[in-house]
């Protein structure tokens, strides 16, 4: 419920100025649209911040397709369905660049540039949960206490993806906000709120691998078969695979999304500006966003974890129906007489002092009997 507030109320500060208002500023001239739409970027029907290209959208878009069916491939072929998230990454980075062709081809459409520009800053935060869920399952596969750093795996996946979440929420917020077609000041905010969401991103992603290297360096010290602290063999004893490749299969990926977080903050931190030039060449968006995660959704078909994550011990017990009411009634249960125990407890207490006696009294008498 929360994120569509959310970006209700980003929507109505970016839909504030509407294309009837586009002569209110002094400042402001609307220029007639040239070739595919395109016009001066200081003008007030100006969509984006450069003239994009056709080709290297539909290039980016096919590139991103692939690997999309790769990933929903390898799903299947491995069985696992946690695997969904990094699939939503990839599938949103192929429609933000189908919706930036059409966008290239006409823009003077507000809602091809301010539908790309969300899905384009978001896509990435799907493939940085996928890594926070893979290494939760890495921590209850190989290690036999299934914890790292104190924290248990199930608490990493948890923790760590609820974080990545809020900073979905906000970087969500900033990024409608900073749409093109939104007022000057609207657009400040919104940059101002979407690196925050940033910052928030590359916070967890440094406690995050703080718990990788504690994880990898306790592996290293169990020696080369790792039997001391590793489970090495799975239940039927076969012997699982080594915990290495997606390791660093994951620290690649973060450091991909690492490259595009810095690259992000360069751009937004000197604002929109003629001085800063990062906003306003698309070559830079292809270079340092485009590529690093094109290089992750790679890593991650090459090194893919179904082919380390083998077997019902790789995932999170998972409970039936049935068993899930079963505990629920159970806790309830629980929960009951604790509360029965507490008014029992209390209602001697008061008998007691009524009997002039003291409630002290009453609990040695009890104990002696």
């Amino acid at each position: 419920m929360l994120l569509p507030r959310l970006i209700a109320a980003a929507a109505v500060q970016v839909l504030g100025r509407d294309h009837g208002d586009d002569d209110s500023s002094d400042d402001c001239v609307k220029a007639t649209p040239g070739y595919n739409g395109n016009v001066p970027v200081d003008a007030c029907n100006s969509y984006y911040n450069y003239d994009p290209q056709v080709a290297p959208a539909v290039a980016t878009a096919v590139i991103f397709a692939i690997f999309t069916g790769i990933h929903l491939f390898e799903a299947f072929f491995f069985k696992k369905r946690y695997t969904w998230v990094l699939i939503m990454g990839s599938l949103w980075e192929t429609l933000a660049f189908v919706i930036h062709t059409l966008g290239a081809k006409d823009q003077q459409q507000v809602g091809y540039s301010t539908a790309w520009n969300i899905l384009f800053l978001l896509a990435p935060l799907w493939i940085n949960a996928f890594a926070y869920m893979t290494f939760a399952r890495v921590v209850h596969f190989w290690l036999p206490r299934g914890r790292v750093g104190g924290l248990r795996a199930n608490t990493i996946a948890r923790w760590f993806v609820l974080a990545d979440v809020a900073s979905f929420l906000i970087q969500a917020t900033g990024g409608i906000m900073a749409s093109p077609s939104a007022s000057p000041d609207v657009i400040k905010t919104g940059i101002d709120i979407y690196m925050v969401g940033m910052g928030i991103q590359q916070f967890f992603i440094l406690v995050f691998v703080a718990l990788m290297v504690m994880f990898h360096r306790r592996c290293n010290a169990a020696g080369i078969d790792g039997r001391a602290v590793m489970a090495q063999f799975s239940a039927d004893g076969t012997q699982k695979p080594s915990w290495r490749p997606l390791m660093y299969a994951l620290y690649g990926v973060l450091v991909a999304i690492t490259v595009r977080i810095i690259f992000r903050i360069a751009e937004f931190a000197r604002g929109l500006k003629p001085e800063n030039p990062i906003p306003f060449h698309e070559e830079y968006t292809y270079a340092l966003d485009c590529f690093p995660m094109m290089v992750a959704l790679l890593i991650l078909a090459v090194f893919h974890p179904g082919r380390y994550l083998v077997g019902p011990e790789s995932e999170f017990p998972r409970l039936s129906r049935k068993e899930k009411n079963a505990a629920k009634q159970e806790k309830k249960a629980a929960k009951q007489e604790k509360k029965a125990a507490k008014q029992e407890k209390k209602e001697a207490k008061r008998f007691a002092k009524e009997q002039g006696t003291g409630y002290k009294n009453v609990a040695q008498e009890s104990d002696q009997v």
